[in-house]
């Protein structure tokens, strides 16, 4: 069993580590698409998305949820809602690799974690720890020095980062897992994707059928491209714990960043490394607090389990249990700033680029 679960492990690791270095290396994708515009790639992205998904679904007959999802108009208007986010953070992101913003791209999946928990205290009304609102602090003060450095706000990275953000807090409500919330976000899409690429047509500047069956594929290709990587996190999501996820999904900005620098050649004067330096510390605190406070409570639960299995009763209000918040049963208590819960793992990987 022990070797089974360690096989299980290695499977989970290196699904999860295919998944996060697919969309750290899709920057070199998006430009092999020209002459197409981003405008163009995001339609086509959509359309062949949906196609790819709902021959898979096809495949493994799992439709139940499209009923269920239908007979919910809240949950189908938070479902339209993410379609609307998703659709804004891809087309900036294929924009900003495709007009040589690589770095400031990766910027913003950098301090995505910092905006999310911004989000939280915000709009949620989360408690931070005090390491947490350090971290907090020096990404904003990263901010601040790439407005400087850039002689303005890094709009791609804030828009990245708020976008997905904004989709993570509203694919947390919807529920669905990884496929069937992008088949049906790209469902939602479709029509209007299918409409501007039949008008682009009608234009004569469509790329589809004009640069040759090679380029045609390329495009066809943004599907497989979408859900590829989407499938491998999925496998990975159910076998590694949350906080080795939490690791891998540094992999994705720091190869962006590094095609950014070393292939693409973009331009790093030094505030631009001081901003960086500082987001990096921020997300090292973030990482360190997050990983302090995850064996903390696991110890704690497991101090409650021995006592459970003593025969000696939780106390209500136990100190260690109030630290780590473990309520009277021995299980974790809900969800806070201070103690995250689990999120729905399946559903995390449609928004990456």
């Amino acid at each position: 069993m022990a070797g089974s679960s360690r096989n299980e492990q290695r499977i989970g690791l290196l699904n999860g580590v295919a998944a996060y270095g697919m969309w750290g290396l899709v920057p070199l994708f998006w430009p092999l698409l020209k002459p197409a515009g981003a405008g163009e790639i995001l339609a086509h992205r959509m359309v062949w998305s949906l196609a790819f998904v709902a021959v898979a679904l096809l495949f493994v007959r799992r439709w139940a949820w499209a009923g269920e999802l239908l007979r919910q108009p809240r949950r189908l208007a938070l479902v339209a809602v993410a379609a609307g986010v998703i659709t804004v953070n891809w087309g900036v992101y294929i924009w900003a690799v495709n007009s040589g913003h690589v770095v400031e791209a990766s910027l913003g999946y950098f301090i995505n974690p910092l905006v999310t928990i911004a989000m939280g205290v915000l709009l949620l009304k989360e408690r931070l720890r005090p390491v947490q609102w350090a971290a907090v602090g020096t990404g904003f003060a990263a901010v601040l020095v790439l407005t400087i450095g850039y002689g303005q706000p890094p709009w791609i990275s804030l828009c990245l980062a708020l976008s997905f953000a904004t989709y993570g807090l509203v694919k947390k409500k919807v529920n669905l897992g990884g496929v069937e919330s992008l088949t049906a976000e790209t469902a939602i899409q479709f029509l209007p994707a299918l409409g501007y690429l039949l008008w682009l047509g009608s234009r004569g500047e469509s790329t589809f059928t004009t640069e040759g069956l090679g380029h045609a594929a390329l495009l066809a290709a943004t599907g497989i491209v979408t859900a590829i990587p989407l499938v491998c996190f999925g496998a990975s999501a159910i076998r590694v714990p949350l906080s080795t996820l939490g690791l891998l999904q540094y992999l994705a900005p720091v190869f962006q960043f590094a095609l950014g620098v070393l292939y693409f050649g973009e331009a790093m004067p030094p505030e631009r490394w001081a901003g960086f330096g500082l987001v990096w510390l921020a997300l090292t605190l973030l990482t360190w607090d997050a990983l302090r406070t995850a064996r903390r409570t696991a110890r704690a639960l497991r101090e409650q389990l021995d006592r459970a299995g003593a025969g000696v009763p939780p106390v209500k209000g136990d100190a260690a249990a109030r630290e780590h918040g473990i309520v009277a049963s021995g299980m974790p208590a809900p969800a806070s700033a201070d103690a995250p819960a689990e999120p729905e793992h399946r559903d995390v990987g449609a928004a990456k680029p």
